[in-house]
């Protein structure tokens, strides 16, 4: 099993991006590396986290290919579950995704009604709907099509 942590220290270090240290967490089930710096944040997460999204991505293809190759009959595993972050940058995000779906289910439980939340990825639209799968009278379900899908939270008795 390929080690995440040495992965992105290499990386970086091709990079020649300085970096005080790599932490490893968990939030809402989902692993996170978190690269901590001093200087090199803006630049490690890019305009709206880009470039922190595309280190992610690139870190799990290395991981992919380091994996060692099925036996014969095996089922090959399954795609690397885990974040690259910066200085919590990622895991504020998903804080807040789950206090603003923490909110509206409040929001909809007490009007009773159904409350439409505005379009967000399906990354996006996963953490709302595991931090309200086993909240009470509040069901999820995700609405639309493409880069205008949404998720809505319904009022259920």
């Amino acid at each position: 099993m390929p080690d995440v942590e040495a992965i992105l220290k290499e990386l970086l270090a091709a990079l020649g991006v300085p970096y005080v240290s790599v932490e490893h967490s968990s939030i809402a089930g989902q692993e996170i590396f978190s690269i901590r710096t001093e200087a090199e944040a803006r630049v490690l997460i890019g305009i709206h986290g880009d470039t922190v999204h595309a280190l992610d991505t690139l870190v799990k293809k290395i991981y992919e290919k380091r994996l060692p190759a099925p036996a014969e009959g095996e089922i090959a595993e399954r795609s690397p579950m885990f974040l690259i972050d910066v200085n919590d940058y990622r895991a504020k995000q998903i804080k807040d995704l789950q206090a603003k779906a923490l909110m509206m289910a409040e929001r909809a439980r007490s009007f009773q009604y159904d409350v439409e939340l505005s379009p967000m990825s399906s990354y996006e639209r996963l953490i709302i709907h595991t931090t309200l799968q086993d909240a009470p009278n509040v069901k999820t379900e995700s609405q639309g099509e493409g880069r205008n899908r949404r998720v809505v939270i319904k009022y259920s008795v």
